[in-house]
């Protein structure tokens, strides 16, 4: 279901781009605002694990600086059989963890020190299965191509607008708003509803990894409870929808505005699994 959705979101934001293209005057407007937008997120997938990580003094950890994390990360992969992704444990007493990387035999996952020290191993399998499911179903080309589509759309506003200001024809003032505004915002909610919907997709392939729900459930009540007593430093929005929890909680816009769907509703979806993993 969460696949069939995110295909109707990109699918949708693929459709308002043609929208707007038409209404530029055809298929060259369009097209260089894929190509711009496409060779930014290029660089981005190739690069923004190593940005990422450097943002948050991700530190690399092996299996003597932090064998119970190092074990069952290895364990995940192996059951799950991919690579072991690259494990970095990040200085900060927040509680959180995210995966980055543009697929299974190119990927980090990085841990809080808070996050370590609050869960317990069950709880901390729970985590790290959602990380690594985030890697397994390749969300960040998901990701990738979302931004490349929303990066696409916002360039042809911006082009429009100022098309719009050399113009002296009078146009069509209803097109001209819902191009310059209407569309870049649509074009927002969209990526961010798509950012939610895979994190219930890694929600549900986390729990089906490790064998139950329970641990991922318990660990996501944590988090809830230490996400407005333990702000994480230097939080960027950027990199929000990256976390397993948004780490911008405390100064969320609400939920239309979330990269991540409420705590309560993904703990809810988990204890709903309990029965179909026995």
């Amino acid at each position: 279901m969460n696949a069939l959705k995110t295909t109707f979101l990109l699918g949708a934001m693929t459709g308002l781009l043609l929208a707007i293209g038409e209404l530029l005057g055809g298929r060259d407007g369009m097209t260089l605002a894929l190509i711009v937008a496409g060779v930014m997120n290029f660089g981005a997938w190739f690069w923004s694990d190593k940005i990422v990580l450097r943002m948050y003094n991700a530190q690399p950890v092996g299996p003597e600086e932090a064998p119970e994390l190092f074990a069952i990360v290895q364990g995940l992969a192996q059951k799950a059989g991919v690579p072991m992704p690259r494990l970095y444990v990040i200085p900060d007493p927040a509680l959180n963890a995210f995966a980055t990387g543009r697929g299974p035999s190119h990927a980090a996952v990085a841990a809080t020190v808070g996050i370590v020290k609050a869960m317990d191993r069950e709880e901390l399998e729970g985590v790290l299965a959602h990380e690594l499911s985030h890697v397994i179903n390749r969300d960040t080309l998901v990701s990738t191509v979302a931004a490349t589509l929303a990066g696409a759309i916002s360039f042809l506003a911006h082009s429009f607008m100022f098309r719009g200001r050399d113009r002296d024809d009078g146009g069509n003032p209803l097109a001209a708003l819902v191009v310059m505004i209407v569309a870049p915002l649509a074009a927002m909610l969209i990526q961010l509803a798509v950012s939610r919907s895979r994190e219930y997709g890694a929600d549900a392939s986390g729990a089906r990894l490790v064998g139950h729900a329970e641990g991922l459930a318990r660990a996501l009540a944590k988090l809830r409870d230490a996400s407005q007593r333990i702000p994480m430093h230097n939080a960027d929005p950027a990199t929000a929808h990256l976390f397993i929890v948004n780490p911008l909680t405390g100064s969320s816009l609400g939920r239309l505005f979330s990269t991540h769907p409420p705590l309560e509703e993904r703990i809810a979806r988990l204890m709903a699994m309990k029965g179909q993993l026995g």
